[in-house]
């Protein structure tokens, strides 16, 4: 599929995407700034990958899918809203024939500005209506609930707030952590700001920003913090407390969750693929998103990182609240789909 041509722009793409990772990143892999390009065109039996999501996890996936397939995949690593940029800016041109973003707004965003191929029913029907778009313009791969992390040895789980609203208050002065530039984050930003108005995010958030918060890189970080006891409360991805309780036995945790069903707060994004415009027909990239929906993948997730798959069948991981129950009703997925309002709000506020 790729040409002369195609490896030229790619070069051009990179350039661009070293410059905007240069501006900051909230979850790209130190790996993705070294990678080189490709000086050859890639055969027929080739496709180029944009990852949002970090090489330690898609690297494995990807060698499984060339073994499987014989399909060579060349991909670019940095944080979801940089790709999300970097596309946008590359626009019809990019060599990008498949994009696997951490979250629904980044998807829904290049979807708005009609950059994504309609996928195949056959693909696009595979997840349940809620958790994908309504479009087929891309599908959800896995779930991944948002949360209170608390100290639990300060704090029972009935002192932890029920909503992110009460989370503005005195009380919680200076207690509360989350990572402003984590595409997760900027999503419930516009979750909020969907569900509860403009106005009403942009208060909640001048109200946050004016009590103090503790401002880190990532979620890792702030659930550290939380564990370590440094940090009272800290707002992330559910996954990464089983992640770091299967490193250090949950018995041995300091920090505990609170999911926050119903709340703006805990909803339940999802990663998810996209096929570019331009690779509609692509075989080696639909393929690809194939590979990504089969059991074999979808278990991966589950095992590995801890988020619930979203194909019916695929068992979740022991321990997560059925996914039913937190599911926001009310929140069409493919309306986070305004990153930018989302992160100039934040730089208003000042936590950006």
């Amino acid at each position: 599929m790729k040409n002369l041509s195609k490896a030229i722009t790619a070069a051009s793409a990179l350039v661009a995407l070293a410059a905007l990772s240069a501006c900051g990143s909230n979850g790209s892999s130190p790996e993705a700034d070294d990678t080189a390009v490709a000086a050859e065109p890639a055969s027929d039996e080739s496709l180029v990958l944009y990852s949002g999501r970090d090489e330690e996890l898609i690297a494995p996936l990807v060698e499984q899918f060339t073994d499987e397939t014989g399909i060579e995949v060349e991909v670019r690593y940095a944080g979801t809203p940089e790709m999300n940029a970097l596309l946008l800016e590359e626009g019809d041109a990019t060599p990008a024939d498949v994009f696997l973003s951490q979250d629904a707004g980044a998807l829904g965003s290049l979807a708005k500005a009609d950059l994504l191929a309609e996928l195949p029913e056959n693909l696009a029907s595979q997840v349940p209506a809620e958790l994908t778009s309504t479009d087929g313009s891309w599908v959800g791969l896995t779930g991944r609930a948002r949360v209170i992390a608390f100290d639990g040895d300060k704090l029972s789980a009935d002192e932890v707030p029920d909503t992110v609203d009460a989370l503005v208050e005195d009380e919680w002065k200076g207690r509360v952590g989350f990572p402003p530039g984590n595409a997760s984050f900027q999503s419930f930003v516009t979750a909020l700001r969907v569900l509860e108005g403009e106005d009403a995010a942009a208060t909640w958030l001048e109200a946050l920003a004016g009590n103090d918060p503790v401002l880190t890189e990532k979620n890792g970080p702030t659930l550290e913090m939380v564990n370590n006891g440094q940090l009272d409360l800290g707002l992330i991805n559910h996954y990464y407390w089983y992640q770091l309780a299967a490193e250090q036995g949950a018995e041995n945790m300091r920090a505990e969750l609170k999911f926050l069903p119903g709340d703006a707060g805990g909803i339940v994004n999802v990663t998810g693929a996209a096929v570019l415009a331009g690779s509609g027909e692509d075989e080696n990239a639909l393929a690809f998103v194939e590979f990504l929906l089969a059991d074999s993948a979808q278990t991966y997730f589950a095992e590995e990182t801890f988020e619930y798959p979203l194909v019916p069948g695929s068992p979740a991981p022991e321990g997560l609240p059925a996914l039913d129950e937190l599911t926001n009703p009310e929140l069409d997925l493919s309306d986070l789909d305004s990153l930018e309002e989302s992160q100039s709000m934040l730089a208003d506020a000042g936590l950006l």
